[in-house]
Protein backbone atom coordinates (compact mmCIF):
# COMPACT_ATOMS: atom_id res chain seq x y z
CA UNK A 1 0.00 0.00 0.00
CA UNK A 2 1.25 3.46 -0.88
CA UNK A 3 1.29 6.29 1.65
CA UNK A 4 -1.43 8.23 -0.20
CA UNK A 5 -3.71 5.18 -0.18
CA UNK A 6 -3.17 4.77 3.56
CA UNK A 7 -3.96 8.45 4.13
CA UNK A 8 -7.18 8.14 2.10
CA UNK A 9 -8.24 5.05 4.04
CA UNK A 10 -7.44 6.55 7.43
CA UNK A 11 -9.19 9.79 6.50
CA UNK A 12 -12.31 7.86 5.51
CA UNK A 13 -12.24 5.83 8.71
CA UNK A 14 -11.68 8.99 10.75
CA UNK A 15 -15.41 9.74 10.76
CA UNK A 16 -17.59 7.96 13.32
CA UNK A 17 -20.34 7.01 10.86
CA UNK A 18 -17.94 5.69 8.23
CA UNK A 19 -16.02 3.73 10.85
CA UNK A 20 -19.30 2.20 12.08
CA UNK A 21 -20.29 1.30 8.51
CA UNK A 22 -16.93 -0.31 7.84
CA UNK A 23 -16.99 -2.30 11.08
CA UNK A 24 -20.53 -3.47 10.30
CA UNK A 25 -19.40 -4.66 6.87
CA UNK A 26 -16.35 -6.41 8.32
CA UNK A 27 -18.68 -8.17 10.75
CA UNK A 28 -20.96 -9.18 7.87
CA UNK A 29 -18.09 -10.95 6.13
CA UNK A 30 -17.96 -11.71 2.42
CA UNK A 31 -21.76 -11.70 2.06
CA UNK A 32 -21.87 -7.99 2.85
CA UNK A 33 -25.04 -6.05 3.55
CA UNK A 34 -27.60 -4.21 1.50
CA UNK A 35 -27.52 -0.42 1.78
CA UNK A 36 -30.95 -0.34 3.43
CA UNK A 37 -29.84 -2.83 6.08
CA UNK A 38 -26.80 -0.71 6.86
CA UNK A 39 -28.95 2.40 7.23
CA UNK A 40 -31.40 0.60 9.51
CA UNK A 41 -28.71 -0.98 11.66
CA UNK A 42 -26.97 2.35 12.23
CA UNK A 43 -30.03 4.64 12.11
CA UNK A 44 -28.50 6.71 9.29
CA UNK A 45 -30.81 8.47 6.81
CA UNK A 46 -30.52 7.42 3.16
CA UNK A 47 -28.89 10.57 1.77
CA UNK A 48 -26.34 10.67 4.57
CA UNK A 49 -25.65 6.95 4.17
CA UNK A 50 -25.07 7.36 0.42
CA UNK A 51 -22.51 10.09 1.07
CA UNK A 52 -20.58 7.97 3.58
CA UNK A 53 -20.72 4.83 1.41
CA UNK A 54 -19.37 6.83 -1.52
CA UNK A 55 -16.46 8.05 0.60
CA UNK A 56 -15.60 4.50 1.69
CA UNK A 57 -15.78 3.27 -1.91
CA UNK A 58 -13.57 6.17 -3.03
CA UNK A 59 -11.03 5.26 -0.32
CA UNK A 60 -10.99 1.68 -1.65
CA UNK A 61 -12.22 0.17 1.62
CA UNK A 62 -15.55 -1.19 0.36
CA UNK A 63 -17.18 -2.23 -2.90
CA UNK A 64 -20.79 -1.93 -3.97
CA UNK A 65 -22.47 -4.48 -6.20
CA UNK A 66 -25.80 -3.60 -7.80
CA UNK A 67 -28.43 -6.28 -7.29
CA UNK A 68 -31.47 -5.14 -9.18
CA UNK A 69 -32.54 -1.80 -7.75
CA UNK A 70 -30.52 -2.29 -4.57
CA UNK A 71 -26.80 -2.28 -3.84
CA UNK A 72 -24.92 -4.78 -1.69
CA UNK A 73 -21.82 -3.40 -0.01
CA UNK A 74 -18.87 -5.51 1.10
CA UNK A 75 -15.71 -4.70 3.01
CA UNK A 76 -12.56 -5.09 0.95
CA UNK A 77 -10.57 -7.33 3.23
CA UNK A 78 -7.53 -7.06 0.98
CA UNK A 79 -7.52 -3.28 1.50
CA UNK A 80 -8.06 -3.65 5.25
CA UNK A 81 -5.19 -6.13 5.52
CA UNK A 82 -2.96 -3.92 3.37
CA UNK A 83 -3.66 -0.96 5.67
CA UNK A 84 -2.83 -2.99 8.78
CA UNK A 85 0.33 -4.27 7.09
CA UNK A 86 1.29 -0.70 6.15
CA UNK A 87 0.77 0.50 9.73
CA UNK A 88 2.72 -2.38 11.26
CA UNK A 89 5.42 -2.72 8.59
CA UNK A 90 8.33 -2.00 10.93
CA UNK A 91 6.56 -3.05 14.11
CA UNK A 92 8.93 -3.95 16.93
CA UNK A 93 12.03 -3.26 14.84
CA UNK A 94 15.12 -3.98 16.86
CA UNK A 95 13.54 -6.62 19.09
CA UNK A 96 13.92 -10.35 18.60
CA UNK A 97 11.30 -13.04 19.15
CA UNK A 98 9.04 -10.94 21.37
CA UNK A 99 5.54 -9.61 21.04
CA UNK A 100 4.98 -5.88 20.75
CA UNK A 101 2.97 -4.00 23.35
CA UNK A 102 0.25 -3.88 20.69
CA UNK A 103 -0.13 -7.66 20.79
CA UNK A 104 0.82 -7.86 17.10
CA UNK A 105 3.50 -10.38 16.38
CA UNK A 106 6.13 -8.88 14.07
CA UNK A 107 6.20 -10.51 10.64
CA UNK A 108 9.80 -11.63 11.16
CA UNK A 109 9.11 -13.44 14.45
Amino acid sequence: METNQAIAALTALGHATRLAIFRLLVEAGPDGRMAGEIGEALAVPGATLSFHLKELVHAGLIDGEPQGRKVCYRARFDAMNALVAYLTHNCCAGTADTRCDTGVAPARC
